[in-house]
């Protein structure tokens, strides 16, 4: 049986692998994709596994903020468009659903932004911008990334990541967090 001290040793693993995964963040591609988010008519999320549980996370919080947001898959998802943003996480930069609808969304002359651990990937290369994630992917079966299992630092990074943009285009809105409230689900 695992004793308090493990959860506490594992919590702080954890917190300093993504601590060191912020450090090693490009901020200036962080602005970009950030001003790509506040310049979009509409904003599409789509990862999948546990980073597309993370980018669903995102959605939600953008459209407290007023954002018009879309998770693709979802039944109610429209076509994207020109002047639309598609937002693509995935670790590998390969995972052929996500090629496809990047594809797609390019030859719609919508603009596309992944985020990926690798620079080099098909979906990076698609990309008009691509975030770099310092992260370990699934297959890296090593401890030099990250001592977490499969992409877990990844799928972490990609949520505070999203969080740390909601946070700051939320201070510049100047909207309070009872400005934000009515736009929470009420059908829990």
């Amino acid at each position: 049986m695992a004793t308090n001290k493990a959860y506490e040793q594992n919590l702080n693993i954890i917190t300093d692998e993504n601590r060191h995964v912020a450090n090693l963040l490009a901020y200036d591609a962080v602005e970009k994709l950030a001003v790509a988010i506040q310049n979009s008519k509409r904003l599409f999320f789509a990862g999948a596994g546990r980073t597309g549980l993370a980018l669903k996370m995102a959605a939600m919080r953008f459209m407290h903020l007023g954002y018009e947001v879309y998770v693709m898959g979802e039944t109610v998802t429209p076509a994207i468009l020109e002047g639309d943003l598609l937002i693509l996480g995935s670790g590998s930069g390969t995972t052929s659903t996500l090629v496809s609808a990047g594809k797609k969304a390019k030859n719609q002359h919508a603009t596309l932004v992944v985020l990926t651990a690798d620079s080099q990937s098909t979906l990076a290369q698609l990309a008009d911008q691509s975030v770099l994630i310092p992260a370990a992917i699934k297959t890296d079966f090593g401890i030099s990334a990250s001592e977490q299992y499969a992409g877990s630092l990844f799928e972490q990074s990609i949520l505070l990541l999203f969080d740390a943009i909601f946070m700051t285009l939320w201070q510049e809105s100047g909207l309070s967090k009872e400005d934000l409230w009515p736009k929470h689900a009420n059908l829990e």
